[in-house]
């Protein structure tokens, strides 16, 4: 079955090769990026700016899909695809959480944001404390993990 998806706007970092990107924002808080959203899509920005984080939805336009199972950047242990967060996906589909700084019209200044320069934006949600926040769950294989560098050759 196949899906169209359309880009609804693009993300600007600094980050301008895989190399230079964090593996999670929360790694970088004062990581800052600007969320270009289209001017026909502007109008659902609508209240975004009373809530102090978002989830970003994205298109991984620059990872192509790989293995099933894979090393992930913070593991030397091999994991399935969907048990880690590696760009290289079946479907390129990520996710992050950034801190919403301001809103300027069509354009939100973001922290915490380990996206590349240029990466096509698919969707925005509010990150709600009360729907999305459970201190019970598992971290998995995560647990315990400390921040470290990519490893080269990951990708």
């Amino acid at each position: 079955m196949k899906i169209a998806i359309q880009a609804i706007g693009l993300i600007h970092t600094d980050h301008k090769a895989k190399e230079e990107a964090p593996i999670q924002g929360t790694f970088h808080p004062d990581a800052m990026g600007t969320v270009e959203i289209f001017p026909e899509y502007a109008e659902g920005l609508l209240d975004i700016e009373l809530f102090s984080h978002l989830y970003l939805l994205y298109r991984f336009d620059r990872a192509e899909p790989g293995a099933l199972v894979r090393r992930p950047f913070l593991d030397d242990t091999p994991r399935g695809i969907f048990a880690t967060r590696h760009p290289c996906r079946p479907n390129g589909i990520g996710i992050t959480v950034v801190r919403l700084m301001e809103r300027s019209g069509n354009v939100l200044k973001v922290s915490g944001i380990d996206v590349l320069d240029g990466t096509p934006l698919l969707d925005i949600k509010p990150y709600v404390p009360r729907f999305d926040c459970h201190p019970e769950a598992s971290e998995g294989w995560f647990a315990g993990k400390e921040r470290r560098e990519k490893p080269s050759g990951r990708e």
